[in-house]
């Protein structure tokens, strides 16, 4: 897989092409800031004795999936759509596993679809992503829909 650069471009892109984000890694504080900000105060993610006792998640303090996918869009982001992303469409996202504090995260990206729009110089992109922690495990899938401009 390539590392990307900056803008991509709906008719440069080809179905097929595969990219892979740079890593982040989540930590606590990431968390408590995102939850405090979202009110998102659940106690899956605010409350560390529930965890011991009886919470399927081991290992740490779990990340929301929200937060996890939030931080996969700013890696996509600052990777392929300065200045040519338009608009977010749609999506399916599927959450497979746990992300717990000081886990890695990347993106593994494939470009699936490509269709012009019928105004102006648009086009459609579809991808599948993949996030994947430092284990090489799968954390969650999605695939958006974006609008995007084209080179000229």
């Amino acid at each position: 897989m390539d590392t990307v650069g900056l803008g991509f471009y709906w008719n440069e892109l080809e179905v097929g092409y595969k990219f892979q984000t740079v890593g982040r890694t989540i930590t606590d504080s990431d968390i408590t800031n995102f939850i405090n900000t979202t009110g998102m105060t659940e106690v899956l993610f605010m409350d560390m004795e529930f965890l011991k006792e009886g919470s399927a998640i081991k290992g740490g303090r779990p990340a929301p999936g929200a937060l996890v996918y939030s931080f996969a869009e700013g890696l996509l982001i600052q990777a392929t759509m300065q200045g040519t992303g338009l608009a977010f469409l749609e999506m399916e996202l599927k959450v497979l596993k746990p992300v717990i504090a000081g886990d890695t995260i990347h993106v593994e990206c494939e470009v699936t679809e490509i269709r012009p729009t019928s105004k102006g110089n648009r086009g459609l992109v579809r991808t599948f992503n993949k996030i994947v922690n430092q284990r090489g495990e799968t954390v969650i899938t999605y695939n958006p829909l974006r609008m995007m401009k084209g080179k000229d």
